[in-house]
């Protein structure tokens, strides 16, 4: 079939373009170029020239809110993988209109497309995150049962980090999320794709078009962009490392996320855009396991021998949670998909892929922290 990726020229849609193209699929990518993602560029970018010269391969520069580029690029599309999106929690708090802009105004652009007629889409994904929960799924094993966590700015204040019972005060045990969870976004970003999500869902089933929108987790790996200071943690410290500079961690660095491969991503995606067993549902894609901001750290300081210890602030950064990791149960009944690529081996592959000559570390994050604390964001 034909599939238009938007935002396919990024870190996560790249790679699913490989997969499509590989399977036989004719490929049109829409992508604005970001040049805080990708860098001042013309012509084809990086990550998509490998294409260059495939006739089932179009690459169409422009953005999702243009309606008439839009249109034009979703002529002969049988199946739409909506990518396109501003992401990073810490900047969407100080550009929330950007944020919704592109990420809620860009979706619904996309689905005013398909209401007016004229299309042969007959399958939308879209790429959700696991940042709309909020905190993760605890339980308090003092009062044997499941509770919600939350922490006061007085709790963070006094750097208690952990979440405790609201019953009993007990700290909290974190366990796999489940796509059941309450939703609780904690920042402008969590907000806008949750309306991303919801949106696409609704249109889903007023249309009886199917739907299925994917709730990423915290996903790394090659072609993250190591120039955009708030792009995920892992290429954060990549970049900090290839530029001789500490890692900045905040909190104690004890947090833990769910750190998922691009690839198994790019599997999700092509499951999800090829199979009907996730139709109009919300499906988690992460490893299920957590792991903890400084084991990243240390992981990847290992990797590439160098003896660099990072900076533990002590700070708050305003929308960030402290647990939060998958129950993928779902994807893998639902599309029969589950992780294949090990964290450790995934790390390597980040660190080979970082090394490579071609590959930019310019670091910005001293500036971009430096931007948050004038903004009192950092607490």
């Amino acid at each position: 079939m034909r599939v238009l990726v938007t935002g396919g020229a990024g870190f996560v849609g790249s790679h699913t373009v490989d997969l499509l193209l590989a399977g036989d699929h004719d490929v049109a990518v829409l992508d604005s170029l970001d040049p805080q993602v990708h860098g001042e560029i013309d012509g084809l970018p990086p990550n998509l020239r490998q294409h260059q010269g495939n006739p089932r391969f179009t690459f169409i520069r422009g953005d999702v809110r243009d309606r008439a580029v839009l249109q034009s690029a979703l002529t002969g599309a049988e199946a739409v993988l909506h990518l396109a999106a501003a992401v990073g929690v810490g900047q969407s708090m100080y550009q929330p209109f950007h944020y919704c802009s592109v990420n809620v105004g860009g979706t619904a652009q996309l689905l005013d497309v398909l209401a007016t007629g004229g299309t042969q889409v007959r399958k939308v994904v879209v790429a959700s995150s696991m940042s709309i929960y909020g905190e993760g799924a605890y339980r308090c094993g003092a009062c044997n049962a499941p509770a919600a966590a939350s922490r006061g700015d007085g709790q963070l204040a006094n750097r208690q980090w952990e979440p405790h019972c609201p019953s009993c005060g007990e700290a909290l045990e974190a366990i796999p999320t489940k796509e059941g969870k309450t939703l609780a976004a904690t920042s402008i970003y969590a907000s806008s794709k949750r309306s991303q999500e919801e949106l696409v869902l609704c249109f889903g089933s007023a249309f009886r078009l199917p739907v299925v929108a994917l709730r990423y987790f915290n996903i790394y790996g090659p072609r993250q962009s190591l120039a955009n200071p708030y792009t995920g943690v892992a290429a954060i410290f990549m970049s900090r490392l290839l530029n001789k500079k500490p890692a900045i961690v905040f909190e104690d660095g004890r947090q833990t996320r769910d750190f998922i491969h691009v690839r198994d991503i790019a599997r999700a995606n092509l499951l999800a855009l090829t199979c009907s067993g996730a139709d109009y549902q919300a499906v988690n894609i992460g490893a299920g396991r957590p792991v903890s901001v400084l084991q990243i750290f240390e992981a990847l300081a290992r990797v590439l021998s160098m003896p660099v210890e990072p900076v533990v602030t002590g700070q708050f950064r305003a929308g960030d949670i402290r647990h939060c990791f998958s129950d993928s149960s779902l994807a893998h009944g639902g599309l029969g998909w589950t992780p294949q690529v090990d964290l450790d081996a995934g790390l390597r592959d980040l660190v080979s892929w970082s090394l490579d000559p071609g590959t930019t570390s310019r670091d910005l994050v001293d500036q971009a922290y430096a931007e948050l604390d004038r903004l009192h964001l950092l607490r």
